[in-house]
């Protein structure tokens, strides 16, 4: 039997402080993607809404039942006849906002939603500082899409910094991962092209990540340059850090070859870790 193969796209924005306008741009580009053959397309990370102000990401969030940008990206769903996922969309949840993201099959329906696990506390060394745990709340479970090409797993953005994550989505059935990601530039330019690569490689799967690109009216800047990496690590697709679209063919005999070559999920052995105290005296610090 033939392995299946579809055409995958992503879409990069640089996502505003109006989730209206962002919603149109991302139906636009959604349709473009359609139009030129794609049947799997994703959005960024906070696709509805860049917004690094607390109060204001508050007030212009909406509760899923209620949300305007949702319904309309499964409304370009259905017209499209695409499968949609969603990178993620800031949902009021209670006190704080999920950082949740969507997939949506080709009738417009919500078949799986991914909160993001890992939330981004850092300090760079800029002088940047992020604590979204202040604001979002932090899912607890790892969720597959059984589509018609077979599972996909989901994530976002700092998540790809676990690897176990993945490891754990592949060893599930996963052929495809996805970390659609808001990336800051700096931490951008240093590890998002081999952090993708090498959790394309650990797990001989299909790496897809849609980004956030440019100089957002927030004041961030994301990296943007999404991505598709096949699973021996070949990029077939990278984009600048301006908006649109990238594409690529997802051949997923490929999955079976680079698991076949290196067969690194049957090879996962449980082990203990231990320490080894030296029996040797310290050096006195003068010393």
């Amino acid at each position: 039997m033939t392995a299946p193969r579809f055409t995958a796209a992503c879409v990069q924005m640089r996502s505003t402080r109006d989730p209206l306008r962002n919603r149109d741009d991302a139906v636009r580009l959604i349709r473009e993607a359609a139009a030129a053959g794609a049947q799997f397309v994703q959005t960024p990370e906070v696709t509805n809404l860049c917004e690094r102000d607390t109060k204001r990401l508050r007030e212009t969030s909406q509760s899923e039942d209620q949300h305007d940008v949702l319904a309309g990206l499964r409304q370009a769903a259905r017209e499209t006849k695409v499968w949609l996922q969603i990178g993620s969309l800031s949902v009021k949840a209670g006190e704080k906002i999920a950082n949740r993201a969507y997939m949506i099959d080709p009738q417009g329906e919500i078949v799986a939603r991914y909160e993001k696990i890992h939330l981004f506390d850092v300090d760079l060394p800029n002088g940047e500082t992020w604590r979204e745990s202040n604001t979002f709340s932090g899912g607890d479970r790892a969720t597959l899409v059984e589509t018609p090409w077979g599972l996909i797993g989901m994530s976002i953005c700092y998540d790809v910094r676990f690897p176990y994550l993945y490891r754990a989505e592949a060893e599930a059935g996963a052929v495809m991962l996805t970390a659609p990601a808001c990336f800051t530039r700096q931490t951008g330019e240093a590890h998002w092209q081999v952090l993708q690569r090498a959790r394309a490689i650990e797990n001989g799967a299909f790496m897809v990540s849609a980004a956030q690109g440019g100089l957002h009216e927030d004041g961030r800047e994301s990296y943007g340059h999404s991505i598709i990496v096949d699973p021996w690590g070949r990029v077939l697709a990278e984009a600048g850090n301006e908006p649109g679209l990238i594409m690529a063919q997802i051949d997923l005999a490929l999955v079976a070859d680079a698991r076949q070559r290196i067969p690194t999920l049957r090879h996962t052995r449980s082990f203990a870790v231990e320490t080894r105290r030296s029996e040797q005296p310290k050096l006195d610090a003068a010393e």
